[in-house]
């Protein structure tokens, strides 16, 4: 894989960060909103295939160790940057904080451009009001991200920079396939903990606060050979507690992030491990189709005894799905936090796997043997044959007469069939019945 120029944007709260990094995107990853503050993780992205882009939260005076953590990620992404740019509100004066924040740029010793967000406003300033920055004018662009005005310039000028301080993609390798594994559950669950285990890095704040997530962050780690891109998401609460505005985001994030991922872990504390909320999420990820491991986490802080007992609560409480493995984690003494990475590849080697028809045929023939199925009065449905039609997820397709009158036990004997064959460890498999014409047979 190439390894593309990194280029950070920093700033004072609500500058335009986030929106800048959307219109650049082509598509809303990082969430803007009019309160100050929004973004508190760092959000990447990949632009044109050219550049990562990464989001940092605004700055702000560190008065406490939150605040803090956040100084700490912005310096990180300060340092992990082949460029830097600081953007201001074009229609503000800068102030001591914008001085002190092209100042921490500077001394970097990296490319700095100045980015004067905001200038379709009539009250836009002119770039002389921003020489105190000491961030030269050929330096300096002004866009708006709102209308997409300068966007273009932006990339252009991205580009001279690079030519300019020799800045290059590296690397010439075809881009890799990449396996996503994205963290869901519950707020303060532990999704960030493990999310930073797994990293091996801080990326993501940890805080007792709930809801410190909130837009998803990603990570991409080398396992095996192969490549896997990690996804924490913003913890998800009931609908009915959801505040409007950027928590309702967030959810839509953490709904997304399932969408687009291959596997989903659904982290279930084991200090409060009943939860319709979980066994809710739990059923979203089966129905997207998605591989899925149960990971119960802090189980430091309960003993074997407690951990005996709660496996067989969570066997009840998920006993639709009988497929999924469970994984005990602790993010404090790093247990099992690797197994997840050889439980997602495994699982998705699972769900690409194709069966051949005539072994499938066997299955159903030895099903209907076995376990006729029930019909009403004189018609009985008659199952003919199976073909399986796709993978991620594994698709089944069922032909044969009167099938609509299949009752859901036959069908759920007909999936455990198959699985004893074929385990299609933690991933849901999916099934089509479908009635063929008995006219159109008769005149064949």
């Amino acid at each position: 894989m190439k390894k593309l120029p990194i280029v950070a944007l920093i700033g004072q709260t609500n500058a335009g960060k986030s929106s800048i990094l959307n219109r650049l995107a082509h598509r809303n990853i990082a969430i803007v909103a009019r309160e100050e503050g929004t973004t508190r993780d760092n959000v990447v992205a990949k632009i044109d295939d050219r550049f990562i882009l990464i989001d940092t939260a605004g700055l702000k005076d560190p008065n406490d160790e939150f605040e803090a953590s956040i100084q700490d990620q912005i310096s990180d992404a300060i340092e992990s940057a082949d460029i830097i740019l600081v953007t201001l509100d074009s229609s503000k004066y800068p102030d001591f904080k914008d001085k002190e924040i092209a100042k921490k740029a500077l001394k970097s010793r990296k490319p700095v451009l100045l980015l004067l967000n905001k200038s379709d406003l009539g009250e836009s300033l002119s770039i002389d009001e921003f020489r105190s920055l000491g961030i030269k004018p050929d330096q300096t662009v002004k866009l708006s991200a709102t209308t997409g005005q300068g966007i273009k310039d932006l990339k252009t000028k991205l580009e001279i920079t690079c030519k300019e301080n020799n800045i290059t993609a590296t690397g010439t390798k075809e881009a890799e396939e990449s396996i996503k594994i994205a963290l869901i559950g519950r707020p303060n669950v532990g999704k960030s903990s493990l999310f930073n285990s797994l990293a091996k890095k801080q990326q993501a704040i940890v805080s007792s606060k709930q809801g410190t997530t909130r837009d998803i962050n990603r990570v991409e780690i080398k396992y095996k050979g192969k490549n896997l891109e990690i996804l924490d998401t913003a913890g998800l609460r009931k609908p009915g507690r959801r505040e409007v505005g950027i928590e309702k985001f967030s959810a839509i994030r953490s709904l997304a992030a399932i969408e687009e991922a291959d596997i989903c872990a659904l982290l279930v504390d084991s200090t409060e491990y009943h939860s319709k909320l979980d066994q809710s999420l739990a059923g979203q990820i089966v129905e997207a189709g998605k591989g899925i491991i149960v990971v119960l986490t802090k189980t430091d802080l309960v003993d074997a005894e407690e951990i005996d007992h709660i496996m067989d609560e969570l066997e009840r409480d998920y006993n639709f799905l009988p497929f999924a493995p469970v994984l005990l984690t602790s993010s404090e003494t790093g247990n099992n936090v690797t197994k997840l990475f050889e439980l997602a590849t495994e699982i998705y080697d699972t769900r690409k796997l194709e069966i051949k028809t005539s072994d499938l045929n066997k299955i159903l023939t030895e099903a209907i043997v076995e376990h006729a199925p029930a019909g009403l009065k004189n018609t009985r449905p008659k199952p003919k044959y199976i073909v399986q039609t796709d993978t991620c997820p594994p698709w089944f397709v069922v032909h044969g007469h009167d099938l609509e009158l299949l009752h859901w036990s036959w069908k759920r004997y007909l999936e455990r069939k198959i699985r004893e064959k074929y385990p299609f460890v933690g991933t849901p498999i999916m099934f089509s019945y479908r009635t063929d014409n008995k006219d159109s047979e008769k005149k064949a």
